[in-house]
């Protein structure tokens, strides 16, 4: 089973990200995969520097990240990939985690934020494959169901 990678999000998904209530407070799961070597385009201020994928993400992560504060994020979860227990055998995943936003406009206004469109150059950078799921937080400890 082939399994086709996604960096950005396609139209049709991004269109049903903004259908949804921009006003109430979202967790965001982001599962990320890095490149060996990071690729940036020709004329890059890192390009040719010869950074690894993951190098290239915490670039994203250091450069995006006041931004992200800025708005109001936060990250409530963070881990490392051990093994896929339910979904497509052979996608391994190096990283993963929540970030909470106050609502989806701070996710618009990060995104959407002229400081931010050149530092998402690092995590395209980075990436051969990632997920971003967006989720409306529930109770914590509830239990199943």
């Amino acid at each position: 089973m082939e399994i086709t990678p996604h960096i950005d999000p396609s139209a049709n998904n991004w269109q049903a990200f903004k259908d949804l209530p921009r006003y109430e407070p979202i967790h965001m799961l982001n599962l990320l995969l890095y490149r060996d070597e990071a690729e940036y385009p020709d004329g890059h201020e890192h390009a040719g520097k010869g950074w690894s994928g993951r190098r290239a993400y915490e670039e994203y992560g250091k450069t995006s990240g006041p931004i992200f504060r800025r708005v109001g994020g936060e990250i409530v979860w963070r881990g490392a990939f051990q093994t896929m227990v339910t979904g497509p055998e052979g996608r391994p995943w190096h990283d993963g985690f929540v970030a909470q936003y106050p609502n989806a406009g701070a996710f618009f206004e990060m995104v959407s934020d002229a400081d931010y469109q050149l530092a998402v150059v690092n995590r395209t950078a980075a990436l051969v494959d990632s997920r971003l799921i967006r989720f409306k937080p529930g109770e914590v400890g509830a239990g199943f169901g």
